[in-house]
């Protein structure tokens, strides 16, 4: 059952490993901040995932769900429709430097109200206009045999698998699995095996994994090869995945 929220919360809800909110959708937007560990939003177009670096634009009516994945101090701040800073309809991951950081954290702690409160919003929405979003979307598709073929990399994000084996697996040819994946997903087989790797990899971070593991249960060859795609993909390296 999707729950209806006809205003998106704003606060904090600590989140224990594994812990989630159930799908749901409310009628104003909302920012998802995960101030430790790592959180996911799930939707029907596919996964967000976002460490202490990054915050997750979550748009009126999208029914969504959350997960947390290492201990999560999850930070939520609800805004007005009206309020749409991002021009966005669509969930998005943002990067969060060091003042939307704070600004985040204390639109949450509930230590300011009146008008204090509301010039500290102002000021978050400012930020907001100009935190860059970072294209970490991992899309899922809607065809059953694309979506077959994923589902086998999800289930075990580091297996050395080809196309062709994917596509026989999935009862297609290898040339339809490749215009499914550019018209459904608009990424190649390589673009998205990247996407989902990075992602498994953010999860076993967050549960503490060392980096060297996290690189062969995610399918590099090497550390040195996990580390250079995730500092090109998050801007650092995986050992900063969860501060600012």
């Amino acid at each position: 059952m999707i729950r209806h929220l006809p205003e998106a919360p704003t606060g904090i809800r600590p989140l224990a490993p594994g812990d989630g909110i159930d799908a749901h959708h409310h009628d104003t937007h909302q920012i998802a901040y995960a101030r430790t560990g790592v959180l996911s939003v799930t939707t029907r177009a596919g996964a967000w995932v976002a460490p202490a670096s990054r915050a997750i634009w979550i748009p009126a009516g999208t029914v969504h769900e959350h997960r947390a994945y290492g201990r999560t101090d999850l930070r939520l701040v609800g805004l007005p429709v009206a309020d749409n800073p991002l021009r966005l309809d669509r969930p998005a991951v943002l990067v969060v430097g060091p003042l939307l950081r704070e600004l985040l954290i204390a639109c949450t702690d509930g230590q300011v109200a009146g008008q204090e409160a509301a010039r500290m919003r102002a000021v978050l929405l400012d930020r907001l206009r100009r935190a860059p979003e970072h294209a970490v979307h991992l899309p899922w598709p809607q065809d059953p045999r694309l979506a077959a073929a994923c589902a086998v990399l999800r289930d075990d994000p580091g297996a050395q698998v080809t196309l062709a084996s994917l596509a026989a697996s999935a009862g297609a040819s290898g040339r339809t699995l490749t215009r499914l994946f550019q018209a459904e997903l608009g990424l190649s087989f390589p673009q998205w095996r990247t996407q989902l790797r990075l992602h498994h990899a953010l999860i076993l971070l967050a549960g503490g994994e060392p980096v060297t593991t996290v690189a062969h249960a995610c399918g590099w060859a090497s550390a040195s090869a996990f580390i250079d795609v995730f500092r090109r993909a998050f801007g650092h390296t995986p050992g900063r995945a969860f501060t600012v």
